[in-house]
Protein backbone atom coordinates (compact mmCIF):
# COMPACT_ATOMS: atom_id res chain seq x y z
CA UNK A 1 0.00 0.00 0.00
CA UNK A 2 1.11 3.41 -0.46
CA UNK A 3 0.34 5.57 2.88
CA UNK A 4 0.94 9.30 3.06
CA UNK A 5 1.00 10.50 6.80
CA UNK A 6 -0.07 14.34 7.22
CA UNK A 7 2.11 15.85 10.40
CA UNK A 8 4.30 18.53 10.96
CA UNK A 9 7.74 16.87 12.66
CA UNK A 10 8.78 13.69 11.41
CA UNK A 11 11.08 13.16 14.24
CA UNK A 12 8.39 12.69 16.88
CA UNK A 13 8.38 9.21 18.73
CA UNK A 14 5.02 8.09 17.37
CA UNK A 15 5.40 9.23 13.49
CA UNK A 16 9.27 7.15 13.44
CA UNK A 17 7.64 4.52 14.84
CA UNK A 18 4.45 4.46 12.48
CA UNK A 19 7.21 4.32 9.72
CA UNK A 20 8.78 1.88 10.99
CA UNK A 21 5.95 -0.36 11.37
CA UNK A 22 4.75 0.49 7.66
CA UNK A 23 8.31 -0.03 6.07
CA UNK A 24 8.66 -3.85 7.81
CA UNK A 25 5.44 -5.05 6.27
CA UNK A 26 6.72 -3.33 2.98
CA UNK A 27 4.47 -0.75 2.69
CA UNK A 28 5.92 3.00 0.79
CA UNK A 29 4.79 5.44 3.66
CA UNK A 30 5.39 9.07 2.90
CA UNK A 31 5.58 11.75 5.48
CA UNK A 32 4.18 15.34 3.90
CA UNK A 33 3.86 18.87 5.91
CA UNK A 34 0.01 19.03 6.66
CA UNK A 35 0.18 23.31 6.01
CA UNK A 36 2.55 23.02 2.93
CA UNK A 37 -0.25 20.74 1.19
CA UNK A 38 -2.79 22.82 -0.89
CA UNK A 39 -5.86 22.03 -3.08
CA UNK A 40 -7.77 21.84 -6.36
CA UNK A 41 -11.51 22.21 -5.57
CA UNK A 42 -12.43 21.78 -9.12
CA UNK A 43 -15.88 19.39 -9.06
CA UNK A 44 -15.02 16.06 -10.16
CA UNK A 45 -11.55 16.35 -10.08
CA UNK A 46 -10.27 17.27 -6.67
CA UNK A 47 -6.62 16.88 -6.13
CA UNK A 48 -3.85 17.51 -2.90
CA UNK A 49 -0.47 18.94 -4.36
CA UNK A 50 2.30 18.94 -2.14
CA UNK A 51 5.74 20.30 -3.15
CA UNK A 52 4.13 21.36 -6.84
CA UNK A 53 2.97 18.30 -7.87
CA UNK A 54 0.06 16.64 -7.54
CA UNK A 55 -0.71 13.76 -4.82
CA UNK A 56 -1.69 10.41 -6.15
CA UNK A 57 -2.26 6.59 -5.96
CA UNK A 58 -2.44 6.83 -2.13
CA UNK A 59 -4.31 3.92 -0.20
CA UNK A 60 -4.88 5.82 3.11
CA UNK A 61 -3.85 8.74 5.01
CA UNK A 62 -2.76 8.79 8.60
CA UNK A 63 -3.79 12.07 10.03
CA UNK A 64 -1.59 13.20 13.09
CA UNK A 65 -2.64 17.19 12.88
CA UNK A 66 -2.05 19.74 15.83
CA UNK A 67 -4.16 21.21 17.74
CA UNK A 68 -3.13 24.24 16.64
CA UNK A 69 -4.06 23.63 12.93
CA UNK A 70 -6.75 21.38 13.04
CA UNK A 71 -9.19 23.65 10.85
CA UNK A 72 -6.85 23.26 8.02
CA UNK A 73 -5.48 19.33 8.79
CA UNK A 74 -9.42 18.57 8.66
CA UNK A 75 -9.40 20.32 5.52
CA UNK A 76 -6.94 18.68 4.28
CA UNK A 77 -8.26 14.99 5.06
CA UNK A 78 -11.70 16.45 3.79
CA UNK A 79 -10.30 16.71 0.34
CA UNK A 80 -8.11 13.32 0.50
CA UNK A 81 -11.68 11.84 1.27
CA UNK A 82 -13.37 13.68 -1.68
CA UNK A 83 -10.53 11.61 -3.70
CA UNK A 84 -11.58 8.22 -2.44
CA UNK A 85 -8.94 7.62 -0.31
CA UNK A 86 -9.59 6.24 2.86
CA UNK A 87 -8.76 8.07 6.38
CA UNK A 88 -7.55 6.57 9.69
CA UNK A 89 -9.73 8.93 10.85
CA UNK A 90 -12.51 11.02 9.25
CA UNK A 91 -11.94 14.58 8.79
CA UNK A 92 -15.73 14.74 10.59
CA UNK A 93 -14.22 12.77 14.05
CA UNK A 94 -11.16 14.87 14.23
CA UNK A 95 -12.64 17.69 13.94
CA UNK A 96 -15.73 16.63 16.47
CA UNK A 97 -13.03 15.65 19.32
CA UNK A 98 -11.27 18.53 19.17
CA UNK A 99 -14.13 21.10 20.50
CA UNK A 100 -14.72 19.86 24.03
CA UNK A 101 -17.93 21.30 24.20
CA UNK A 102 -19.33 19.71 21.55
CA UNK A 103 -17.35 16.33 22.08
CA UNK A 104 -18.81 16.22 25.90
CA UNK A 105 -22.25 17.23 24.30
CA UNK A 106 -22.31 14.20 22.07
CA UNK A 107 -20.97 11.69 24.80
CA UNK A 108 -23.44 13.11 27.17
CA UNK A 109 -26.21 12.68 24.69
CA UNK A 110 -25.31 8.98 24.68
CA UNK A 111 -25.10 8.59 29.05
CA UNK A 112 -21.41 7.81 28.73
CA UNK A 113 -19.93 9.33 32.15
CA UNK A 114 -18.78 12.34 32.16
CA UNK A 115 -17.33 14.90 35.04
CA UNK A 116 -20.14 18.12 35.54
CA UNK A 117 -19.56 20.60 33.75
CA UNK A 118 -20.79 23.93 32.76
CA UNK A 119 -20.38 26.40 30.15
CA UNK A 120 -21.20 30.20 29.32
CA UNK A 121 -20.93 32.88 27.92
CA UNK A 122 -21.68 35.98 30.21
CA UNK A 123 -19.25 35.77 33.36
CA UNK A 124 -21.59 37.59 36.04
CA UNK A 125 -22.92 34.14 36.36
CA UNK A 126 -19.83 32.66 37.18
CA UNK A 127 -20.75 31.86 40.60
CA UNK A 128 -23.34 29.59 39.36
CA UNK A 129 -21.38 27.82 37.20
CA UNK A 130 -19.21 27.27 40.14
CA UNK A 131 -22.10 26.17 42.27
CA UNK A 132 -23.41 24.43 39.43
CA UNK A 133 -20.29 21.63 39.49
CA UNK A 134 -20.22 20.98 42.85
CA UNK A 135 -18.29 24.20 44.55
CA UNK A 136 -14.66 25.00 44.79
CA UNK A 137 -12.43 23.53 44.21
CA UNK A 138 -12.92 23.77 40.06
CA UNK A 139 -11.35 22.79 37.23
CA UNK A 140 -11.42 25.78 34.80
CA UNK A 141 -10.66 24.37 31.14
CA UNK A 142 -9.83 26.50 27.69
CA UNK A 143 -12.01 24.81 25.19
CA UNK A 144 -8.96 24.62 22.34
CA UNK A 145 -5.87 23.49 25.25
CA UNK A 146 -4.15 20.28 25.00
CA UNK A 147 -1.80 18.22 27.15
CA UNK A 148 -3.08 19.98 29.86
CA UNK A 149 -2.20 23.55 28.63
CA UNK A 150 -5.20 25.92 29.72
CA UNK A 151 -6.19 23.95 32.17
CA UNK A 152 -6.53 25.78 35.82
CA UNK A 153 -7.18 24.60 39.21
CA UNK A 154 -9.24 26.50 40.99
CA UNK A 155 -9.38 26.01 44.87
CA UNK A 156 -11.00 28.37 46.28
CA UNK A 157 -14.54 30.13 45.45
CA UNK A 158 -13.13 33.53 44.78
CA UNK A 159 -9.89 32.42 43.27
CA UNK A 160 -12.37 30.12 40.67
CA UNK A 161 -14.24 33.14 40.31
CA UNK A 162 -11.41 35.21 39.20
CA UNK A 163 -10.07 32.88 37.16
CA UNK A 164 -13.22 32.57 35.22
CA UNK A 165 -13.62 36.17 34.28
CA UNK A 166 -10.05 36.32 33.74
CA UNK A 167 -10.24 33.86 30.81
CA UNK A 168 -13.64 35.31 29.88
CA UNK A 169 -11.94 39.11 29.82
CA UNK A 170 -9.65 37.60 27.52
CA UNK A 171 -12.66 36.58 25.42
CA UNK A 172 -11.47 32.92 25.39
CA UNK A 173 -14.20 30.31 25.81
CA UNK A 174 -14.27 27.58 28.61
CA UNK A 175 -15.25 25.26 30.55
CA UNK A 176 -15.74 24.90 33.89
CA UNK A 177 -15.72 20.89 35.70
CA UNK A 178 -16.35 19.43 39.34
CA UNK A 179 -12.49 18.39 40.30
CA UNK A 180 -12.53 14.71 41.17
CA UNK A 181 -10.66 14.80 44.02
CA UNK A 182 -10.67 10.90 44.70
CA UNK A 183 -8.57 10.86 41.19
CA UNK A 184 -5.61 11.81 43.56
CA UNK A 185 -3.83 13.27 40.27
CA UNK A 186 -3.88 10.07 38.47
CA UNK A 187 -5.87 9.42 35.01
CA UNK A 188 -6.12 6.42 33.09
CA UNK A 189 -5.13 6.50 28.74
CA UNK A 190 -6.81 4.05 27.10
CA UNK A 191 -5.61 2.89 23.87
CA UNK A 192 -8.69 2.57 21.30
CA UNK A 193 -8.07 0.69 17.76
CA UNK A 194 -11.13 -0.64 15.90
CA UNK A 195 -13.42 -0.36 18.49
CA UNK A 196 -11.21 -2.13 21.11
CA UNK A 197 -9.24 -1.05 24.11
CA UNK A 198 -5.33 -2.63 22.92
CA UNK A 199 -3.61 -0.94 25.62
CA UNK A 200 -4.12 0.98 29.09
CA UNK A 201 -1.79 2.30 31.45
CA UNK A 202 -2.27 4.65 34.63
CA UNK A 203 -0.71 8.33 34.25
CA UNK A 204 0.16 10.16 37.72
CA UNK A 205 1.16 13.62 38.25
CA UNK A 206 3.78 14.74 40.03
CA UNK A 207 3.55 15.92 43.73
CA UNK A 208 1.29 18.86 43.57
CA UNK A 209 -0.17 18.42 40.51
CA UNK A 210 -3.45 17.87 39.84
CA UNK A 211 -2.56 17.33 35.62
CA UNK A 212 -1.55 13.48 34.96
CA UNK A 213 0.39 14.39 31.52
CA UNK A 214 3.59 13.11 30.76
CA UNK A 215 4.29 15.88 28.91
CA UNK A 216 4.25 17.84 32.46
CA UNK A 217 6.38 15.09 34.51
CA UNK A 218 3.77 12.45 35.26
CA UNK A 219 4.82 8.98 35.15
CA UNK A 220 2.68 6.16 33.96
CA UNK A 221 2.61 2.30 34.02
CA UNK A 222 0.75 -0.53 32.66
CA UNK A 223 -2.69 -0.63 34.30
CA UNK A 224 -5.72 -3.52 34.56
CA UNK A 225 -9.21 -1.96 33.97
CA UNK A 226 -12.01 -2.73 34.77
CA UNK A 227 -14.84 -4.03 32.23
CA UNK A 228 -17.11 -0.59 32.81
CA UNK A 229 -13.92 1.86 31.89
CA UNK A 230 -13.29 -0.49 28.46
CA UNK A 231 -16.89 -0.18 27.77
CA UNK A 232 -16.82 3.48 28.48
CA UNK A 233 -13.62 3.82 26.31
CA UNK A 234 -14.74 1.94 23.52
CA UNK A 235 -18.35 3.57 23.10
CA UNK A 236 -16.91 7.53 23.41
CA UNK A 237 -14.70 6.16 20.54
CA UNK A 238 -17.43 4.98 18.65
CA UNK A 239 -19.91 7.94 19.65
CA UNK A 240 -17.18 10.31 18.26
CA UNK A 241 -16.24 8.13 15.62
CA UNK A 242 -12.54 8.06 15.75
CA UNK A 243 -11.00 4.72 14.64
CA UNK A 244 -8.01 4.97 16.36
CA UNK A 245 -7.89 7.35 19.82
CA UNK A 246 -6.44 8.06 22.99
CA UNK A 247 -9.46 8.20 26.01
CA UNK A 248 -8.16 9.63 29.33
CA UNK A 249 -10.42 8.62 31.94
CA UNK A 250 -10.44 9.73 35.76
CA UNK A 251 -11.77 6.97 38.34
CA UNK A 252 -14.53 8.58 40.24
CA UNK A 253 -16.86 7.81 42.91
CA UNK A 254 -19.68 7.29 40.51
CA UNK A 255 -17.57 5.20 37.83
CA UNK A 256 -15.38 6.17 35.36
CA UNK A 257 -15.73 9.63 33.80
CA UNK A 258 -14.05 10.46 30.36
CA UNK A 259 -12.03 14.05 30.60
CA UNK A 260 -10.91 13.97 27.03
CA UNK A 261 -10.83 11.90 23.89
CA UNK A 262 -7.50 12.92 21.81
CA UNK A 263 -7.71 11.87 17.75
CA UNK A 264 -4.33 12.09 17.18
CA UNK A 265 -2.75 10.47 20.67
CA UNK A 266 1.01 10.03 20.94
CA UNK A 267 2.27 6.82 21.66
CA UNK A 268 5.85 6.79 23.27
CA UNK A 269 4.49 6.54 27.08
CA UNK A 270 2.07 3.70 26.33
CA UNK A 271 4.22 1.39 24.56
CA UNK A 272 7.09 1.34 26.78
CA UNK A 273 4.37 1.44 30.06
CA UNK A 274 3.09 -1.37 28.41
CA UNK A 275 5.07 -3.48 25.59
CA UNK A 276 2.33 -3.56 23.10
CA UNK A 277 3.41 -2.64 19.41
CA UNK A 278 0.78 0.36 18.93
CA UNK A 279 2.20 1.35 15.56
CA UNK A 280 2.01 -1.99 14.38
CA UNK A 281 -1.69 -2.37 15.35
CA UNK A 282 -2.50 0.74 14.04
CA UNK A 283 -0.92 -0.25 10.00
CA UNK A 284 -2.70 -4.25 10.92
CA UNK A 285 -5.36 -1.95 11.10
CA UNK A 286 -4.63 0.18 7.77
CA UNK A 287 -4.06 -3.13 5.89
CA UNK A 288 -7.45 -4.48 6.93
CA UNK A 289 -9.78 -1.06 6.16
CA UNK A 290 -7.28 0.96 3.54
CA UNK A 291 -7.61 -1.10 0.34
CA UNK A 292 -11.24 -0.82 0.97
CA UNK A 293 -11.33 2.46 0.37
CA UNK A 294 -14.06 3.26 1.92
CA UNK A 295 -15.07 6.95 3.49
CA UNK A 296 -17.80 7.41 5.21
CA UNK A 297 -19.39 9.80 7.45
CA UNK A 298 -20.15 8.40 11.20
CA UNK A 299 -22.94 9.71 12.78
CA UNK A 300 -23.72 13.34 13.13
CA UNK A 301 -23.29 16.57 15.43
Amino acid sequence: MKIVMLARNPELYSHKRLVEAAETRDHEIEIINTTRCYMNITSHRPKVFYQGNPITGVDAVIPRIGASVTSYGAAVVRQFEMMGVWALNESVAIVRSRDKLRSLQILSKHGIGLPVTAFANDTSRAEELIQMVGGAPVVIKLLEGTQGVGVVLGETHDSAKSVIQAFRGAKVDILVQEFIKEAEGADIRCFVIDGKVVAAMKRQGPEGEFRSNLHRGGSAEKIRITPEERSTAVRAAKHLGLNVCGVDLLRSNHGPVVMEVNSSPGFEGIEKATNIDIAGKIIEFIEKNGPKRKTRTRGKG
